[in-house]
């Protein structure tokens, strides 16, 4: 069991024959039980600094410790959001090339349906064209016929020439 300053204050020694001086005795131990006070006082102060120290690291470490946590949240969050970020434009560029397939595949339809009617269009001309002629060329075989100048040279009917 450990001294304590009343423990000091209270020894008394036993008197000899020619024994030390009581005063000068009484006034040491005043002075050991002032300066084991102090140590005491001392030593209570900086046991109640360091359980407050020890207080305030785990108030920090576990604020670290949440900090952790929410640091790891937030970049399984940020992982997460920048997988379905990437799967969702995956998914739009797989729409915007079907879409582009579908609008490529629908003009080369109509282009090729366009070059169809162009064509059957030029036989339409062509054949018209041919028929114009041959109608062109039948009237003016007709104009250079003998018939038509027999009927452009007859008499007047008056009788007159």
């Amino acid at each position: 069991m450990p001294i304590t300053p009343l423990d000091i204050h209270n020894k008394e020694f036993t008197k000899g024959f020619r024994g030390y001086d009581e005063d000068e005795v009484n006034e040491f131990l005043d002075q050991v039980i002032k300066d084991f006070e102090a140590a005491i006082r001392e030593k209570d102060e900086w046991q109640t600094k360091a359980k407050d120290l020890e207080e305030r690291v785990e108030h920090f470490s576990a604020i670290e410790d949440t900090l952790n946590k929410s640091i790891m949240v937030s970049q399984e969050t940020a992982e997460e959001v920048r997988k379905s970020s990437n799967k969702e434009s995956d998914l739009i560029i797989q729409e915007a090339e079907k879409n582009a397939d579908r609008l490529i595949n629908d003009a080369l339809n109509r282009t090729k349906k366009m070059e169809l009617e162009m064509q059957e269009l030029k036989k339409q001309a062509s054949v018209y064209r041919m028929r114009f002629k041959m109608l062109v060329e039948a009237q003016m075989n007709l104009l250079h016929s003998e018939e038509w100048e027999d009927i452009t040279n007859e008499p007047p009917a008056d009788g007159t020439k």
